[in-house]
């Protein structure tokens, strides 16, 4: 695994794993019981006599966590455009109770917690309530809550300007959330996680880019090509696992379509500037996206398709 993962990869990876620990604004207080019975019974779970699968570091997994886009950092590029709030495009927060295998809880976490920062974002507080509860109870049900201090989460989250704290209270306690699925051979449901907060963030994209075309939401949708290919090197090491291998299968597909997608990289020289009496490094590299009508039209049939699968699992 980790030949495949080039410095590059790092690096791009690196840029966007604080932006995605916003998202998952979870709440706490697990019923841990209940929880262990659930463990136990899910197939998720390793069984003691299951071959042992290939061990993926911690590191690795949180540079892993860095490459998927910041479903926040869509919001935002949504919002900016001028896009209206529309709560119908978003996962109906009734359908939370209908997830009741880790792998279906994890997928819709995801899901909705890109959906609870999208509705947070246009300052929506009954359906960042709605979401909040919807996140709380899934999280709840895979035994993670227990990391997050609601109150205090849901009192950074309800003011911009402390941004910065929540990102590093959320990247602290999604360390720790891996840690406690790895202790219970549960890794897995850490792709999960993200790969449906992932696909609900592009979901949303292409919605908005069909009744805008706006380019840089063409763009954004054109620079996924990068985030599925780490997505699915991940996903490929629990193929085995039940379910995992139809996710990994509709991905591949969509894979495919994003094969015809270009992404040409202009190395520019590095400058340098001081701010606030600090000198910034800015990189200058310029990366631009080709990518046609009809692939961002199969590109949205696709991820509608898989979205769907998700959000009915």
């Amino acid at each position: 695994m980790d030949a495949i993962l080039t410095s590059r990869f790092v690096s791009i990876m690196k840029r966007l794993y604080l932006s995605f620990s916003l998202v998952l604004v979870l709440a706490c207080g697990a019923n841990t019981a209940d929880n262990n019975k659930q463990q136990a019974a899910d197939p998720l779970v390793q069984a003691a006599n299951e071959p042992a699968l290939p061990q993926i570091s911690d590191d690795l997994v949180a540079n892993i966590m860095q490459s998927i886009p910041s479903p926040i950092e869509t919001s935002f590029l949504i919002k900016g455009i001028g896009a209206p709030y529309n709560v119908s495009n978003l996962n109906d927060h009734n359908l939370v109770s209908n997830y009741n295998t880790n792998y279906s809880q994890a997928l819709n976490l995801g899901v909705y917690s890109t959906d609870l920062g999208f509705a947070n974002l246009y300052d929506k507080n009954q359906d960042v309530l709605n979401y909040l509860n919807a996140v709380k109870k899934l999280a709840d049900n895979l035994g993670i809550g227990q990391y997050f201090d609601y109150k205090t989460i849901k009192e950074l989250a309800s003011t911009s300007g402390n941004v910065e704290q929540l990102l590093q209270l959320t990247q602290q306690n999604l360390e720790k959330i891996h840690n406690h699925l790895n202790e219970q051979k549960r890794e897995s449901l850490t792709i999960l996680i993200l790969t449906g907060g992932w696909v609900e963030a592009l979901y949303l994209t292409t919605l908005v880019y069909q009744k805008t075309n706006n380019k840089e939401l063409r763009d954004r949708i054109g620079e996924q090509k990068i985030a599925l290919e780490q997505i699915l090197t991940i996903l490929d090491v629990y193929k085995t696992k039940p379910n995992f291998a139809n996710l990994i299968a509709d991905l591949k597909e969509l894979s495919k379509i994003y094969s015809k997608v270009q992404i040409k990289t202009t190395v520019g020289k590095p400058t340098q500037k001081v701010v606030n009496g600090e000198i910034i490094t800015e990189d200058n590299t310029v990366s631009t996206v080709i990518i046609q009508d009809a692939d961002v039209q199969e590109i949205t049939s696709m991820v509608r398709s898989i979205r769907n699968k998700i959000i009915k699992s």
